[in-house]
C-alpha cells in the first residue's frame, strides 16, 4: 500500500496526491504538491494523501 501524508505534513516529492478516505478508499480528487510545502486540508476528517504521479524533471 502506498504512503499516506496527513494534510498540513510537508511533501516529501513534488507531484499529484490523490485524496483517500479514512480506510484508504480512493476519492477521485487530487491536488498538486509541491516538496517542502504543506498539503492542503481536506474537506473531511480523516481523510489523508497518497502520492499517484510524481513529477518527472528533465535534465539540462
Amino acid at each position: 500500500m502506498a504512503e499516506r501524508y496527513r494534510p498540513g505534513q510537508k511533501a516529501p516529492k513534488s507531484g499529484q496526491y490523490e485524496r483517500v478516505g479514512p480506510r484508504g478508499g480512493k476519492t477521485g480528487r487530487e491536488v498538486t504538491g509541491v516538496e517542502g510545502k504543506r498539503l492542503p486540508p481536506t474537506p473531511e476528517p480523516g481523510q489523508s494523501y497518497i502520492l499517484v504521479d510524481p513529477t518527472k524533471h528533465k535534465n539540462g
